[in-house]
């Protein structure tokens, strides 16, 4: 079949002005809106042996995977086994290598062994992964002035914290989790507030089935509180007829900290809030 597109009327005139702007260091988009020529074919044609500018050349890290994915689909391995070597997924694997002839086929044994081992080494991609993306953004957060903190406790509390209701009037400061980690938050924002810890009791809320001991002991050791601050242990009854996941050694139970003589405390907490809610609504 003929090249139509060298016959094309303009072909021999818009030559010169590609390679011209090529030279230049104008991308396929600025050349195709220049010259107004919206057929890839012939624009294709137009740039042929004219290497593109360096700026328009995306960085691509998986270079060097593609490459050997392609060496190994040579080899006539599967798409399971080249992701057991290369630890990249499966799709990706496909794009780069479609072109390529298929192995021969493995017996179901062979199969399910390498599909195993394949998803194995996504599950271990996928961990390191989640756990490179935590790593990154914990290291973005930094020290917390006394300001940030401040706020931060705010939001904490009256998210998990009790709230008066028009129909039930308690203006005391009580907290009530089972995060470890928001539990500590919480005790040093207090500490920030001034709240000193003789005004702090402790109760444990767990189900009556777990080691209501050691998760006594846990909380005690976590806030570093001392034993005499802690109160009776509420238990939870226990349905035979729920399947319970928080089971094992990581489940504590909740922790609640009720704070005395608290209700100008929970006031201002109150107060802190609304404040914070007419801050965004000014920012918008």
């Amino acid at each position: 079949m003929p090249n139509t597109h060298r016959n094309h009327p303009d072909y021999e005139a818009l030559r010169p002005q590609a390679v011209a702007l090529r030279r230049a260091g104008l991308s396929r988009r600025q050349i195709r809106d220049r010259l107004h020529v919206h057929n890839n074919d012939i624009l294709n044609r137009l740039l042929e042996g004219i290497p593109a500018p360096d700026w328009t050349r995306r960085p691509n890290a998986k270079d060097d995977l593609r490459e050997r994915a392609r060496e190994l689909r040579k080899e006539g391995r599967t798409y399971d086994e080249i992701q057991v070597e290369l630890g990249c997924s499966k799709s990706s694997i496909s794009l780069w290598v479609r072109d390529l002839p298929k192995p021969p086929p493995r017996t179901p044994e062979e199969a399910s062994a390498i599909a195993r081992r394949g998803w194995e080494a996504t599950l271990k991609r996928r961990d390191e992964e989640r756990r490179r993306t935590k790593q990154e953004a914990t290291s973005e957060i930094g020290e917390l002035t006394d300001r940030e903190l401040f706020l931060i406790g705010v939001g904490l509390y009256w998210s998990e914290g009790s709230k008066s209701k028009p129909y039930r009037l308690s203006e005391r400061a009580i907290f009530m989790n089972s995060d470890p980690d928001m539990i500590r938050v919480y005790l040093t924002w207090l500490r920030l507030l001034g709240v000193s810890d003789e005004r702090l009791r402790f109760h444990v809320h767990i189900h009556e089935s777990a080691d209501v001991a050691a998760a006594e002991q846990f909380w005690v050791d976590h806030t570093g509180a001392e034993q005499s601050a802690f109160g009776k242990t509420t238990l939870k009854k226990h349905n035979p007829k729920t399947v319970r996941k928080n089971v094992g050694e990581g489940y504590h139970g909740c922790l609640m900290i009720r704070v005395s003589q608290s209700a100008e405390l929970y006031r201002r907490i109150e107060g802190w809030w609304y404040g914070i809610v007419l801050g965004t609504e000014r920012s918008d």
